[in-house]
């Protein structure tokens, strides 16, 4: 069969003009069944055209699509390789290299079990395992502390500490927001010095629960008195 159909056929001993020959030519068609297979290449209006899906894996040469022939911001998140789970797209090598999956530690006991420089912890994993360490630490530390006016217990500063009541003249206690592990933890307090007398002052602090610790102020003839600003620091 011919790859292509003439615009006339022509008959035995039929004489050739310029006519007929021009109608051979410009009539002339692809022939469907030869000229084209129908997968890759087909027919539409009578032209030659690449089929709807006909360009296959195998039609592409290896190395035929380059860098500069993708356009910026073609290539989307889902024609990327499929992440694992808790991966990440990264490089930790210490070099140049391809992409690589890179683990991300979201518990705390991931970041304490795990000394290598190949994964990436979450936020929440990071200050769950520094509060976990400040709560388990039995390193000697500063829990909580405040700074109070002796007369109106008004607190103008606090770390820890939910309020401060008045027993008395230079008497007072302070509650802690969260108890101790003991009724025995060391505190210390302090004053501004009274500026308009030469007495001296002497303040005194000590835990009586988990959650309270008592203040007292006196001067040096043994008289309680009210301050300003009152510093108390509990430590466990």
């Amino acid at each position: 069969m011919s790859v292509i159909n003439t615009g006339k056929i022509f008959a035995n001993g039929e004489q050739l003009t310029a006519d007929k020959l021009n109608q051979v030519i410009d009539q002339a068609t692809f022939n469907a069944n030869e000229a084209v297979d129908g997968s890759t290449i087909t027919l539409i209006g009578g032209a030659m055209a690449v089929n709807d899906d006909g360009i296959t894996e195998a039609k592409i040469d290896n190395g035929a699509v380059t860098t500069n022939k993708i356009p910026d911001g073609n290539i989307t998140k889902a024609k990327i390789e499929n992440v694992a789970d808790m991966k990440v797209l990264g490089n930790t090598s210490g070099a140049a290299a391809a992409p690589q999956e890179v683990e991300v530690i979201d518990e705390s006991s991931g970041i304490g079990s795990n000394d290598n420089d190949t994964s990436i912890p979450t936020s929440a994993a990071v200050k769950s395992y520094v509060d976990d360490a400040l709560q388990s630490s039995s390193a000697f530390q500063a829990r909580a502390g405040c700074v109070y006016h002796g007369s109106t217990q008004t607190l103008a500063y606090s770390n820890g500490v939910s309020g401060v009541t008045r027993n008395g003249i230079g008497d007072y206690r302070v509650i802690l927001s969260s108890a101790a592990p003991s009724s025995k933890f060391p505190v210390c307090a302090s004053v501004i010095p009274i500026s308009s007398t030469t007495k001296n002052l002497a303040v005194g602090a000590n835990a009586v629960s988990t959650t309270e610790v008592d203040v007292n102020i006196e001067d040096s003839d043994g008289s309680p008195v009210d301050l300003q600003n009152i510093s108390v620091v509990v430590f466990y």
